[in-house]
């Protein structure tokens, strides 16, 4: 048996260990007691209207403060504010707002719902010894809280949060709290002077209690009734009945299950060292584990190539004849790819899908049938080349799966101007976001670049109003033979269990529309680049994948997946091998 050594215990944060954590899941509860509890409080919560006049002790008030403080937030922003309001004077003002509004409100409604509005007792910002107004300070952009970038708004739900928490420990107390909304959100401001940039989310009555509802307020008034919990729970997506939303892409792929994914983490928390000590390469190593790699120890490069008529228009700083030359030296196992997954301990596969003139040498030959395109003018391939691009790529991907790791790389002159084109049909985005120099380019030639990716854009959106619905479409609209046989690989991989690592720009777009055919692919995919191609990063953002090198290689050829292969082969190396703790 192989030696252990004790598990080093951190003195500050989580103390537990992985098998301490699997065998006991439900560690974290804190029992029966403690649960039944909550769940009484969260049961009994009332929107409080009526309010005895008798003092809140502070130490009370802090306790219900530091509950809401202690709510969750985006980015740990923290953004609430509460403004304790005791002043006689500014109640009333509020008052006089609340008033007003409720008979504007009312003016709006129909006869019978007008004066049940009316009958609702409101008098409790008046009544209730404190007023606290929940502020949230908006004044930090959104895109500098992590979080917000995508949900604007999670400040705002944040601080509902602390409302939820400042409640249920005011309930728990004793104490009543109503929560009242009817105010011009800028006449509320206005009087207790919040500077701009910092809104309200209503006044909060807090008090001991003079009333004790047994139900809901608006529910016993008959205003309406809490639905049964089965009208409000939906699984997995929208039910197509209710919006006429269309049914989810039928995917045939699966992700690795949970057991799979907390198992490598598992797996890795037992080794001698602290969890997470090797940064991005662990949650690569994480993601091939869950795979069912552990053991895996080489794999394959396959190089896909391919010429494109849009060359034609001076989109490239090379001849397309250095195609077949690139090709010629990677079946000779002397190109920079080449050397670079020999140096990694990867096999390769030459695939010519598409290279001009005569099949090359060596190579295995994969090339579309019908006439191609330039983009420009008509699109890249027929539909039927694209899918049968996608099917010979996906029996690829199979076959290369079998030796561990897949790589990915390409070669073809003008072939970031495809890949700029199919990023932008696929993610609806902008030329100029998308195009960069490519290999040995200027500014002479990327504006080549951006103005036929352009019109490509513009020809393709006219034709086919699918195009960033149907991938297939996308593929053979603004692709290449060698883009949909690359994706064909990594559908083909992924279905055989294995990783893929990816490249530069070209891989990446190849991915994303595999991602688009099989959702269940994702898991699979390991970035291991980030190129110089500027639209490379709206990709791996979409892909959702942090790649694993960072180092400005613009060679192709799969230089970059080769090197990240082989870090990768050494992180599993590393896991393998590393001394584990006992417990």
């Amino acid at each position: 048996m192989a030696e252990t050594w004790p598990r080093p215990v951190p003195l500050v944060g989580d103390t537990t260990s992985a098998s301490q954590r699997a065998a006991d899941p439900t560690g974290w509860a804190m029992g029966e007691q403690v649960r039944d509890a909550l769940h009484r409080v969260v049961g009994a919560r009332r929107d409080v209207r009526r309010f005895r006049p008798d003092p809140v002790p502070a130490d009370v008030l802090e306790r219900v403060l530091s509950a809401a403080h202690a709510a969750p937030s985006v980015g740990h922003s923290q953004p609430w504010r509460f403004l304790v309001v005791q002043d006689a004077g500014t109640r009333d003002r509020a008052a006089v707002l609340t008033d007003r509004e409720r008979l504007r409100q009312a003016a709006q409604l129909e006869p019978d719902a007008a004066r049940r509005l009316l009958d609702l007792q409101l008098e409790g910002v008046r009544e209730a010894p404190l007023g606290v107004v929940v502020c949230c300070d908006r004044r930090t952009p959104a895109a500098g809280v992590l979080g917000r970038a995508t949900f604007p708004d999670a400040d705002l739900w944040s601080c509902a949060a602390a409302i939820q928490n400042l409640w249920l420990a005011a309930r728990a107390e004793g104490l009543g709290l109503g929560w009242v909304t009817l105010f011009r959100p800028e006449e509320l401001a206005g009087l207790l002077g919040l500077p701009d940039g910092v809104v309200t989310l209503g006044w909060l009555c807090l008090g001991w209690p003079d009333e004790r509802p047994p139900a809901p307020g608006l529910e016993r008034a008959g205003w309406s009734r809490r639905l049964p919990l089965s009208d409000v729970v939906l699984h997995d997506r929208w039910p197509v009945d209710d919006a006429g939303a269309p049914a989810a892409p039928p995917s045939h792929l699966r992700a690795p299950g949970r057991q799979a994914v907390v198992a490598a983490r598992d797996q890795a928390d037992r080794l001698l060292t602290p969890p997470g000590s090797l940064g991005v390469l662990d949650r690569a190593v994480d993601g091939v584990v869950a795979l069912g790699g552990a053991g895996t120890s080489g794999g394959t490069l396959v190089l896909v190539a391919a010429d494109h008529p849009v060359a034609a228009h001076g989109v490239s700083a090379y001849s397309p004849g250095v195609t077949r030359d690139v090709v010629h030296a990677a079946v000779g196992g002397t190109s920079l790819g080449a050397t670079a997954a020999r140096t990694a301990g990867l096999g390769v596969c030459v695939v010519d899908a598409g290279v001009s003139g005569d099949p090359v040498p060596g190579a295995t030959v994969r090339r579309p049938v019908d006439p191609r395109g330039d983009l420009v003018d008509r699109p890249a391939m027929t539909p039927e080349d694209a899918r049968r691009s996608l099917d010979a790529g996906r029996e690829l991907g199979r076959v290369a799966a079998a030796a561990g790791l897949v790589a990915l790389g390409e070669v073809g002159v003008g072939n970031t101007t495809v890949a700029a084109a199919l990023a932008c049909g696929l993610l609806d985005a902008d030329p100029a976001d998308a195009v960069g120099l490519g290999s040995g380019a200027d500014a002479e030639v990327l504006a080549r670049k951006r103005q036929v990716v352009g019109e490509a854009l513009g020809r393709a959106r006219r034709s086919s109003p699918a195009l960033t619905r149907d991938p297939v479409v996308a593929l053979a609209e603004l692709g290449g033979p060698e883009l949909a046989a690359l994706a064909g690989v990594v559908l083909g991989a992924a279905e055989a269990g294995s990783a893929v690592v990816l490249d530069g720009y070209a891989t990446s777009v190849a991915a994303l529309a595999a991602v688009r055919l099989e959702p269940g692919v994702q898991p699979a995919l390991v970035a291991g680049q980030r190129s110089r191609e500027r639209g490379h990063e709206l990709v791996l953002q979409d892909l959702g994948r942090e790649p694993l090198l960072d180092l400005r290689v613009r060679a192709g050829e799969g230089v970059g997946a080769a090197l990240a292969s082989g870090l990768l082969l050494a992180g599993l190396a590393l896991r393998r091998e590393t001394a584990r703790v006992d417990s």
